[in-house]
Parts: C-alpha cells; structure tokens; sequence
C-alpha cells in the first residue's frame, strides 16, 4: 500500500471541519454511538442520511469491509456499535480521526490522506486548499464512483455537498462557500 501515516497535528483545520460536517455532525457529543441518527434511520428506514458515526465507519474499515445483507447487516451494525465504542474509550477523538484519515483507499494508489493529498494535487495535507481538501472528503463517500479521473463532474458535484454541508455547520460563510462551489477541479 502507498500509505504514509499523517499525526492529527498536521492535518488542516478545514480538513477536519469538513470530515466533521459531513460525516458526523455530532462526532465531540457521542461516544461512538449517534443515537438521533439511528433512530432517525430506523424512522427513515436509512433513507434520510445514514446513522454510522465517524467511529463506526472506522471500526468498519479496520475490521471488515465487506458488505452484507439481510440479518448480516444487524449482526455487522452492532459489532460496529461495540468496536466503535472501544476506540472511543481507547483513543481520543483526535486520534480516531487521524485514523481514519491515514486509513482510506482514495483509490489510484492512494492509501490515507497523505498520499491522496500528494497524488492528487501533489502537496502536503497542510497545504490543501478548502476546495481541495472538500473534494477528499467528498471521496469518502465512495472513491470508486467519486474518483475525479474518472467522474470529474461527480466529483465536484460532491465537493459542492460538502462544501453546503460546511456552510450548514458554520464553517464557512454563504460567500466563501458560494465562491469555492464555482471553481473547477484542479488536479
């Protein structure tokens, strides 16, 4: 793999409040567990945004990260609930999310942030740009179809939720996100 692990330190703050907005509104709340969302999900039957926490997504991707279905899933989401909430007494929530930042597959070789970062817009993490560090954040929803080498226009499609999902939280102004959405994807 191409990874090279990033300390929490040297991750950008818009890096992290972009993880944070659109992944897990509510990650320093929880211990894990995001009970509103899930209850939310249940009521929705997950057809109102999903219910894994930033830990959960975590536990999933160092344990197994396959797919099931049918009662698997249950089965899967409460061994989630238990991993995850083991990392939270274990880790701080800055350590669960240079986590799992270092270990994402961005895809094209990437493994982790670091390489993502370098791969795609040959820099350091600390020296993303917002829109830049908005579209690998975009990418953790799923790199296969969000890989902007293949699906530029998807991509910045989802960029463009992240960067919402940004102003939504308040981490950035109306103008600053309606000013980032415009630009284009430069690779």
């Amino acid at each position: 793999e191409n990874r090279t692990p990033i300390r929490f330190k040297d991750l950008p703050k818009h890096l992290v409040d972009a993880l944070i907005a659109t992944e897990d509104e509510r990650f320093y709340e929880h211990s894990g567990i995001d009970l509103r969302g899930t209850i939310r999900a249940m009521a929705y039957f997950g057809k109102k945004g999903g219910a894994s926490t930033i830990s959960q997504q975590l536990a999933k991707q160092l344990f197994h990260k396959e797919k099931t279905r049918g009662i698997e899933r249950y089965t899967q989401k409460i061994k989630e609930w238990v991993i995850a909430a083991r990392l939270e007494k274990q880790y701080t929530k800055e350590e669960i999310l240079a986590m799992y930042f270092n270990i994402y597959d961005f895809n094209n070789n990437a493994d982790g942030i670091r390489s993502a970062s370098r791969i795609y817009f040959g820099k350091e993490p600390k020296d993303l740009k917002i829109e830049e560090g908005a579209m690998l954040v975009g990418m953790f929803k799923n790199s296969s179809l969000y890989n902007p080498r293949k699906n530029p226009q998807g991509v910045i499609n989802r960029r463009n939720v992240v960067l919402a999902q940004m102003e939504k939280n308040h981490y950035l102004t109306t103008k600053e996100k309606d000013s980032l959405q415009k630009l284009p994807l430069q690779l």
